[in-house]
């Protein structure tokens, strides 16, 4: 049984140095709150998709994460009423359900729409099957995302993104291809130009990584014998 996201964003939480002076009495609800938020989700009949952070850690180990992220269009969220909003722009609302924090990419933006129609799965979250974007549609995310970091100079924000696809193609055999294709009716050219090499610095890790791994492995074996 795969982690609950509850357990996911209490650790997020609890790890998060900012936290340590505020009182975290209520961590015990995360529980309950994330069970209203996905039944509502699905009594309601509302299109959703997981993404971000605990989407990325249903596939690999990585970050903590204090939030939920989801793919949902206007109309949705409207159905979607308990959503307090705190801030929002064209692509994107910030809400709260509850205690939890919710992030919204609105299907307003094309990207994000085809990423909920063309990559989806079902994830197993401790007893809650969810619907969530599959590797190839998280890779596809995280690259749409960099080069506006890069410009606003969120260096931080980038190194945790490059790193989140290092570690899904380290895992994982993605469709280069098909990202690309994707991402080139999204991006400006020369965005796509930036992003196609940061890919081939992480090639460069990847196949550093690959070799590292087989000589490991290799050595495993031998002590075998």
């Amino acid at each position: 049984m795969t982690v609950a996201i509850s357990e996911i964003v209490r650790n997020g939480i609890l790890f998060d140095l900012k936290n340590w002076h505020q009182p975290m009495s209520n961590l015990e609800n995360f529980d309950q709150i994330i069970d209203n938020l996905f039944n509502t989700l699905f009594e309601r009949n509302i299109n959703y998709l997981l993404v971000g952070g605990v989407a990325l850690l249903s596939y690999v180990e990585g970050r903590n994460t204090q939030d939920i992220d989801l793919i949902l269009s206007r109309s949705e969220l409207e159905a979607l009423p308990e959503v307090a909003i705190a801030e929002e722009n064209k692509d994107f609302i910030r809400g709260r359900f509850q205690q939890l924090i919710v992030d919204i990419l609105l299907t307003q933006n094309q990207l994000f729409a085809q990423i909920s129609q063309q990559f989806a799965t079902v994830r197993q979250f401790g007893d809650l099957r969810i619907r969530c974007v599959d590797v190839e549609g998280l890779v596809i995310l995280k690259f749409y995302a960099l080069p506006s970091l890069y410009r606003q100079g969120k260096f931080d924000r980038v190194s945790i993104y490059e790193n989140d696809i290092l570690l899904l193609l380290l895992n994982y055999d993605v469709d280069l291809e098909q990202v690309f294709q994707v991402l080139s009716n999204h991006l400006l050219p020369s965005d796509l130009e930036e992003v196609k090499g940061i890919y081939a610095d992480l090639e460069a890790r990847l196949k550093r990584f690959q070799i590292q791994q087989k000589r490991l492995e290799s050595e495993s074996e031998n002590e075998g014998f």
